[in-house]
């Protein structure tokens, strides 16, 4: 069973399904204002490789993603290009689906859109104010957080001092009433795109979304919840209260993937002006390099991204495309159990994917020396279906390069040693590897 850190209890616990082989997963997708950086793509990758894991195990995967499209970002974004945010919005996801379909991520089962559940958000708000949980301010509505007596279960530290989600002052022009209180429902200045509401036209708050449309598509209790560990505390902590509030049953477990660093250890952001372009990256870097280099990083940790990382990530690709071409015909094979379970055992210690690809880059070196097709199937498989980390099939063998081949072993038969020798020779020179099997000459390129 997959064992996770849960940020809740602090703890490594195993996941308690809800319904028994059936895990239903949500994690915050992406705000479309801008196009993706290399967080981004970690992030993702991070579930991605999660879901495929999760079914690659043998369980029923109902994976939910959302998509917010109106966010103050967005707002921003058209007004500085003097266009909508509908059609900011759409640009940007268009991006966004480019880079992941690039990156090999699978599209969740559902991307529910912020826009598409405004109303069921205006009556979940109205239920908080009606029940003392909420209240209208100068500006809008705002959720009282120390309503809900366990707030913060999902901070980092004491609450003391943080400003949970804000982003105006507490004061009479907010009308907010404490620093940890935030806003579930924004009025629209002149201009901005509103929805109509019993308080007036506005928009939903950011950290409203995502409890609505969880709780529509995934049903109470559901199992994980995940995101970038930017997002555990406010924002994941704000749906949890609100979901608390409400009366309703929300996430089980709690799961949150690491930040990206630049050299030196620097913590990549926007703010401080030092992220990388993910489509950038994609288009300079194999796509799969960036994954394996995910993949080395475990989720929870820091992960260096830098030309030297990526470089040695893209020349170890190589070297399992090298495996996937002269172990193609291993993949009819039947697993190795042995491999399998060394696989599974690490990913299901808190998905420890740097452990899980050193079991198989040893079990690669071990295929090598045995020729093993058991052991080489089960590390093709785990690299596939397991990581997602496709491998390069049996190279194409020139039409000119497989005639020497037959020629070769026509020579062979008829044993005329040295035309067999003078052809092994040329391919050789050709840049090939020639190896005697019992189906005859055997070519391969040399790596």
């Amino acid at each position: 069973m997959l064992r996770l850190y849960d940020t809740a209890s602090g703890r490594i616990e195993a996941l308690d399904l809800r319904r028994r082989g059936e895990l239903s997963l949500y994690v915050c997708g992406p705000t479309v204002y801008a196009d993706p950086h290399v967080g981004h793509g970690r992030f993702a990758l991070v579930w991605d490789v999660l879901a495929r894991y999760a079914r690659w195990s043998g369980l029923s995967v109902r994976y939910v993603s959302n998509v917010t499209d109106i966010d103050d970002k967005i707002i921003a974004r058209a007004a500085e290009e003097g266009t909508d945010t509908a059609a900011v919005a759409s640009r940007s996801e268009a991006v966004w689906w480019d880079a992941m379909d690039r990156l090999g991520v699978q599209r969740p089962d559902q991307t529910p859109h912020a826009t598409a559940y405004v109303e069921a958000m205006v009556e979940l708000i109205a239920g908080l104010v009606d029940a003392g949980h909420a209240y209208p301010g100068g500006d809008g509505v705002y959720f009282a957080a120390t309503t809900v007596a366990d707030y913060g279960l999902l901070a980092p530290g004491p609450l003391e001092g943080l400003q949970a989600g804000a982003r105006v002052e507490v004061g009479a022009e907010s009308g907010k009433r404490s620093p940890l209180d935030f806003a579930l429902w924004k009025l629209a200045k002149p201009g901005e795109p509103s929805w109509a509401s019993p308080w007036g036209a506005g928009r939903p708050g950011w950290h409203t979304e995502c409890v609505v449309m969880s709780l529509d598509l995934l049903g109470e209790d559901f199992d994980l919840h995940g995101g970038g560990i930017d997002l555990a505390f406010p924002h994941h902590e704000n749906e949890r209260a609100q979901a608390a509030a409400a009366g309703r049953a929300f996430a089980r477990r709690w799961a949150h993937s690491g930040h990206v660093v630049a050299d030196g250890g620097e913590k990549m952001s926007k703010s401080l002006g030092n992220t990388l372009s993910l489509p950038g990256l994609l288009d300079a870097h194999d796509p799969r390099a960036y994954r394996l280099l995910a993949l080395q990083s475990h989720y929870r940790r820091s992960m260096t991204v830098s030309p030297t990382t990526l470089e040695a990530a893209g020349r170890a690709v190589g070297g399992l495309d090298g495996f996937g071409r002269d172990f193609a015909a291993a993949r009819d094979a039947e697993p190795d159990t042995g491999v399998r379970g060394r696989f599974a055992e690490r990913m299901d210690d808190d998905l420890d994917t740097p452990g899980a690809v050193a079991v198989l880059f040893d079990a690669m070196r071990s295929a090598r020396i045995s020729g093993d097709a058991g052991v080489a199937a089960a590390v093709i498989e785990a690299w596939e279906k397991g990581l997602g980390l496709p491998l390069a099939g049996e190279a194409q063998v020139p039409a000119a390069a497989s005639a020497k081949a037959a020629e070769r072993d026509a020579a062979r038969a008829r044993k005329d040693w040295s035309r067999a020798d003078a052809l092994r020779a040329e391919l050789v020179a050709d840049g090939w590897v020639v190896e005697d099997t019992a189906g005859g000459t055997k070519l391969r390129r040399r790596r």
